[in-house]
């Protein structure tokens, strides 16, 4: 799915979504809890059911038709997610968010929770790695992660010493007064800064494969043993990358150029990438962007590559 500028949004981690659905119930549960104290004086148990059916049937209405317009619940906008149609990344319309509804809302029922971990095991176990369970394939939909980007800012460079000037090699030079000793020269005129940063030649990064192969980044780039694009996805590169133990996904890394900066995200792959930087190795979070710096090596299951900063 294309946004944010032509970067396409992350799925969405399972923790958030677990949060999420615990938000959603808790909402939904003090509604019926609500419908029942309203049942409560009514003569007859039958009327007393049907009431609380016609709330239950309320909630599961309501939380369709948010679910099938926006893509968000309560639960989901809080915790910044949404629920989006997996071919154009458009809302999944109010019947297949109904029938997603009645699907989670009936493995919720009080079954020591065995309903919703099969649920989340289906997502866990998801071949094309977008934790799609059971009830996502069903009405063709994905649970994206729409908080905006957090990219990692550059460090900044030391301060340089300053200019220590010699007052007695200046007393010497032609023009110095020979008497005064507080004489000293005249400070520099600063550049032109604007002059010098229109200067400055174009920057390019490439990445260098362990095999010795490169390629300089000049729009998308997706790496994987068989990387392929998402629906609307512009890719300007795609690097196959074999792996001998089969440690690397299908898609397992997207790289590209945001404001001439290069930034790296994991795209849920099984294995996991590490970032190598000045001897320091983390793990980069699964769908999160994370800025490379000259020199740095990005480590995606048994191969690397290295990032390299050419003008």
């Amino acid at each position: 799915m294309d946004a944010r500028g032509g970067q396409s949004l992350p799925v969405a981690d399972l923790d958030r979504r677990f949060y999420a659905q615990v938000v959603d119930q808790l909402l939904g549960a003090l509604a019926i809890a609500a419908g029942i104290a309203l049942a409560a004086p009514l003569d007859g148990w039958p009327m007393r059911l049907l009431v609380v059916l016609l709330v239950v049937a309320a909630v599961l209405t309501a939380y369709a038709v948010a679910l099938g317009t926006t893509g968000s619940t309560p639960g989901k906008a809080a915790l910044g997610l949404r629920a989006l149609d997996e071919r154009d990344g458009t809302p999944i319309g109010v019947g297949n968010a109904l029938v997603r509804s009645v699907v989670v809302a009936l493995a919720g029922l009080p079954t020591l929770g065995f309903g919703l971990a099969t649920l989340a095991m289906t997502a866990v176990v998801d071949p094309e790695h977008r934790r799609r369970g059971w009830h996502d394939r069903l009405v063709g939909s994905v649970v994206y992660d729409v908080r905006p980007p957090r990219a990692e800012a550059e460090p900044r460079e030391p301060e340089r010493p300053r200019a220590m000037v010699n007052l007695t090699a200046a007393r010497l030079l032609p023009g110095a007064d020979a008497h005064t000793s507080t004489s000293r020269p005249a400070p520099p005129v600063a550049p032109d800064r604007t002059a010098l940063r229109s200067s400055r030649p174009p920057v390019h990064w490439r990445l260098t494969l362990d095999t010795g192969e490169s390629v300089v980044v000049e729009g998308l780039a997706l790496l994987g043993r068989a990387p392929a694009p998402r629906p609307g996805e512009d890719v300007r590169h795609l690097l196959p990358l074999t792996s001998r133990d089969m440690s690397i996904s299908k898609t397992h890394a997207a790289i590209a150029v945001v404001d001439g900066a290069l930034v790296v995200t994991d795209r849920g792959s099984t294995n996991g990438s590490v970032l190598l930087r000045q001897g320091v190795s983390r793990d980069l979070l699964d769908g999160r962007p994370t800025t490379l710096l000259d020199g740095d090596r990005v480590r995606l299951g048994d191969r690397e590559l290295t990032v390299s900063r050419e003008a």
